[in-house]
C-alpha cells in the first residue's frame, strides 16, 4: 500500500507540474507568472519553498545529535521571514519589471553588480538544491529500497521534468499541492511517533537531559547565537524566495502571505525537531540522518506511513523545484542576458532557461553526494550569499543609496573575511564564516559610503 500511495502522489505531482506549466511563453512568465496570486498561495509556495530536507529531516538529525537548541537556532529564518514581511515586502510595489535578484541589483549598482549577484545566485541555488536532493536519496533508498544514487536521480529526474518545463506556474501550484500534505503529515509523525514511544513523559525520560535543556556555558551561549545569526542571514532574500515577492496581485498580498509563512515556520521548525528527539527515544544507536524516516517506518500504520512519506517527498521535490527554478532565472537574465551583445529572442531566451536547470541539477547531484549532513550542506551553500549580496539588496530595497564602490568594496571584505575566518582561523567558538563576511561587508559597505559622501561635499 505505502508503494502505491508514494507512486500515485509523484504521478499527481508530475501531471499538475506539466498541466500548470502550459502556454509559458516568454521568461518573464517562465520567472514570475504574470503576478496572478493571492496571499494563501504566496503562504502556501513560500512555505514549502523553504520547508526542505534541510529544514525537516536535517532539523530531526541535528535535534537527535544536539537536542532543542538547534530548534531555536531554526527560528532565526522564522525571525528573518517576519521581518521581510514588515520592511522589505511592502517595498516591492516599485519593481514592476523585475523578476530576479540582478535587475534589482543594477538598477542601483550597475551591470556588473547584477551579473555578480546571477553567479553567486547560481552558485547558493546549487549548493541549498543539492541539500533537497541528498534528502531525496535517504527517502527513497529508506522506503523504496532503492540505492542512494538511484534514488537521488530518480527524484531530482521527476523534480527537472516539471519545473523546467512550466517555470514558475509548475512550480506554485505543485507548492501548493505538496505544501498541504506535508502541513498534515509531519503533525502525524510526532504524534505517532511520541504514542510509540510511550508518551511524551516517556520522551522526555528517555533523552538526555542536555537534549531539552539551554546552554550552560557562555561558549554554549556564543554558539546558538551564532547559529542563530547564520540562520537569521544564511537565506535572507535569495532568489526564491524573492521570486516570491514579485508574484503577488499587488504588495498586501504579498505582506500577508508572507508573514503567514514566517508565522507557520515556528510551529512548524518546533514538530520537526521534536520527531528528531523521539527518534533518540526509540532508537539511541539510530543513523541521526534517518532520524525521520526511521519514526516515520517504525511508529505510524500502513496507510498514513504512505501518507506521510508523500509528505517528506513533498518538502524537498517543493524546496528542489524552487532552487531549480530561480538559478535558471539567475543564469538566464543575470549573467548571459546582460553579457549578450544583442537581446535574445523571447523563445531562445525561454530555451535557455529550462537547460540550465538540467545543467544546476546535475551539479546539485554531485554536490549532495560529497557531504554527508544535509543541515550541513545548506550551511556551507549560504556562503555564497550572505556575505556578499545580503548587505547591498537589503540596503537598495530598503531605500538607501549607495555607490558601486560600496557594492564593491563590501563584496570584497565579506569573501575575505569569510575564507580567513572558515580556513586560517577554523571557525572559532563554532561562529559559521558567513556571519562574521556578512558583517564585514556590512561595516565596509556603509564605511566606504561615508568616506564618498564626504568626499563629494568636500569637493
Amino acid at each position: 500500500m505505502q508503494e502505491i500511495i508514494i507512486i500515485a502522489y509523484l504521478l499527481l505531482v508530475l501531471l499538475v507540474g506539466l498541466w500548470a506549466g502550459r502556454g509559458i511563453s516568454g521568461l518573464k512568465d517562465y520567472a514570475i507568472a504574470g503576478k496572478s496570486f493571492g496571499p494563501l498561495v504566496i503562504f502556501a509556495t513560500l512555505s514549502a519553498s523553504f520547508i526542505g530536507g534541510g529544514f525537516s529531516m536535517g532539523n530531526a538529525e541535528k535535534v537527535f545529535l544536539i537536542g532543542i537548541t538547534n530548534i531555536i537556532a531554526l527560528w532565526g529564518f522564522s525571525l528573518k521571514e517576519i521581518l521581510v514581511a514588515l520592511f522589505i515586502a511592502p517595498r516591492m510595489e516599485q519593481y514592476t519589471e523585475a523578476i530576479s535578484v540582478g535587475d534589482i541589483m543594477e538598477l542601483h549598482y550597475g551591470r556588473g553588480a547584477r551579473i555578480f549577484s546571477g553567479v553567486f545566485g547560481v552558485a547558493l541555488c546549487a549548493g541549498i538544491l543539492g541539500a533537497q536532493v541528498g534528502a531525496m536519496g535517504y527517502i527513497f533508498n529508506l522506503f523504496l529500497g532503492i540505492d542512494r544514487v538511484t534514488g537521488v536521480l530518480l527524484g531530482c529526474g521527476i523534480v527537472i521534468t516539471y519545473a523546467t518545463i512550466g517555470g514558475m506556474r509548475s512550480v506554485v501550484w505543485t507548492d501548493v499541492i505538496q505544501f498541504i500534505v506535508l502541513a498534515v503529515g509531519l503533525p502525524l509523525t510526532l504524534y505517532f511517533g511520541v504514542k510509540s514511544a510511550g508518551g511524551l513523559d516517556a520522551v522526555i525520560q528517555a533523552v538526555p537531559a542536555s537534549h531539552l535543556s539551554l546552554p550552560s556555558s557562555l561558549s554554549g551561549w556564543i554558539s546558538l547565537a551564532a547559529l542563530f545569526i547564520t540562520f537569521l542571514l544564511g537565506e535572507t532574500l535569495v532568489p526564491p524566495y524573492l521570486q516570491r515577492l514579485f508574484i503577488g496581485k499587488g504588495a498586501g498580498d504579498v505582506v500577508k502571505g508572507t508573514m503567514f509563512s514566517g508565522l507557520f515556520s515556528i510551529p512548524f521548525f518546533a514538530v520537526t525537531g521534536c520527531t528528531g528527539l523521539v527518534a533518540l527515544a526509540l532508537e539511541p544507536g539510530l543513523n541521526a540522518n534517518l532520524a525521520m524516516p526511521f519514526v516515520i517506518q517504525s511508529a505510524l500504520p500502513p496507510f498514513f506511513q504512505g501518507v506521510v512519506t508523500a509528505a517528506v517527498i513533498s518538502i524537498i521535490m517543493s524546496s528542489a523545484d524552487s532552487f531549480l527554478n530561480s538559478s535558471a532565472i539567475a543564469f538566464s537574465n543575470d549573467i548571459v542576458r546582460p553579457l549578450s551583445r544583442k537581446q535574445l529572442e523571447p523563445h531562445k531566451e525561454l530555451l535557455l532557461a529550462r537547460m540550465t536547470t538540467l545543467i544546476v541539477g546535475l551539479l546539485a547531484i554531485l554536490f549532495a553526494l560529497s557531504i554527508e549532513s544535509i543541515l550541513d550542506i545548506l550551511v556551507y551553500a549560504y556562503n555564497f550569499w550572505a556575505p556578499t549580496v545580503l548587505v547591498p539588496l537589503a540596503a537598495a530595497l530598503l531605500g538607501f543609496k549607495a555607490h558601486r564602490r560600496c557594492f564593491i568594496a563590501g563584496a570584497c571584505a565579506g569573501i575575505i573575511a569569510t575564507v580567513l575566518w572558515n580556513t586560517v582561523l577554523s571557525t572559532p567558538y563554532n561562529i559559521d564564516g558567513l556571519v562574521v563576511g556578512c558583517f564585514a561587508n556590512l561595516i565596509v559597505f556603509f564605511l566606504v559610503e561615508k568616506v564618498f559622501s564626504e568626499n563629494n561635499k568636500a569637493e
